[in-house]
């Protein structure tokens, strides 16, 4: 194998394309893929966006409502932007969730550190770097924190699909990824989008026990047992809190079930995203009887603080009924 003497790395490095460079810097922060999107405005997605307000699916995520001409248009984030950086990063662990009647079940994603803190900060990073590479160029990330249709750029940029389930599936991973942007006014080549491998597959609709995909690429929100178990505030709906299913919180069962996960997957290498003692097989009647203070000492680096701790109790006591 040749080797590379210092003065040949930097000629090297100064001789790559700026997407070059700039995606070898992502491969460096521990990204599990990268890809470039031209900054236009979405659509036909801005369209569906609209359309799937109007329909209600939002439930009572009224921010989802707001902004719409931000997520529509990134230039309104970052004036003069040119180019959408879309990275995804590898979260999942193979261990399975328990299916007796009654057991406790929490979503991979929440196993181990906040995904917001532990992209955000490698993104925070790359932003800095874009910065000092590029004199002139701005840049702003985002990590699921604002107006920004992060699954939409990451199939523009080639990353992945979004499936029927509406998560992102890449053809490497799977679905167990997840997602960030960095927007930049610096003009780059742009990749190909991706394109559609589901097929005529409806595992992910016939999955789901409430209903929610209530048709292939539309998600009602309102009947969604991630949305139900973290977004939902006071009681469940009538007829919807004995479908949970054990879920205490987030649920993982339309990305079980997806051949594209079953024969991709593999095992995350980060530290951060280990599961925290736990959380694989949580105990219902545990976290039903938790107070506030265990709840922030036990979920202070897990996105589980996304939820309330009375939620989490409420969800808790559904699933210790499955028992009677």
């Amino acid at each position: 194998m040749n080797s590379l003497t210092g003065l040949q790395v930097q000629m090297s490095a100064h001789e790559a394309s700026p997407e070059e460079r700039i995606k070898n810097q992502v491969r460096i922060l521990g990204f599990s893929a990268v890809g470039i999107a031209r900054a236009e405005r979405l659509e036909p997605e801005g369209q569906r966006l609209n359309d799937w307000l109007e329909r209600g699916y939002q439930a009572t995520m009224g921010w989802m409502a707001r902004r719409c001409a931000e997520r529509v248009d990134v230039s309104r984030v970052l004036p003069g932007a040119r180019s959408v950086v879309a990275v995804a990063m590898n979260y999942y662990h193979p261990e399975r969730h328990a299916t007796d009647a009654g057991a406790g079940k929490i979503s991979r994603y929440a196993w181990g550190d906040d995904y917001h803190e532990v992209l955000g900060e490698r993104l925070g990073q790359l932003e800095r770097w874009l910065e000092r590479e590029f004199p002139g160029a701005r840049a702003k990330a985002y990590v699921d924190t604002g107006p920004v249709m992060e699954k939409v750029w990451a199939q523009r940029s080639g990353i992945g699909w979004i499936g029927k389930h509406t998560n992102l599936i890449t053809r490497e991973r799977g679905s167990w990824v997840f997602l960030g942007e960095l927007i930049t006014t610096l003009e780059l080549k742009a990749d190909a989008p991706a394109t559609d491998h589901c097929g005529t597959c409806t595992l992910c609709l016939e999955a789901c026990p409430t209903g929610a995909i209530v048709e292939p690429y539309v998600l009602d929100s309102g009947r969604c047992i991630s949305y139900l178990t973290i977004e939902h505030r006071g009681e469940l709906p009538s007829g919807l809190a004995d479908q949970l299913g054990g879920w205490i919180y987030g649920c993982d069962l339309c990305q079980d079930v997806c051949p594209w996960n079953e024969r991709f997957s593999e095992p995350c290498e980060k530290e951060e995203f280990a599961p925290h003692e736990g959380m694989v097989r949580p105990d219902p009647a545990e976290w039903a009887a938790m107070t506030d203070a265990e709840f922030h000492s036990r979920c202070a680096q897990s996105a589980m603080t996304r939820a309330r701790p009375e939620g989490l109790r409420r969800n808790a006591r559904a699933a210790l009924e499955l028992r009677d």
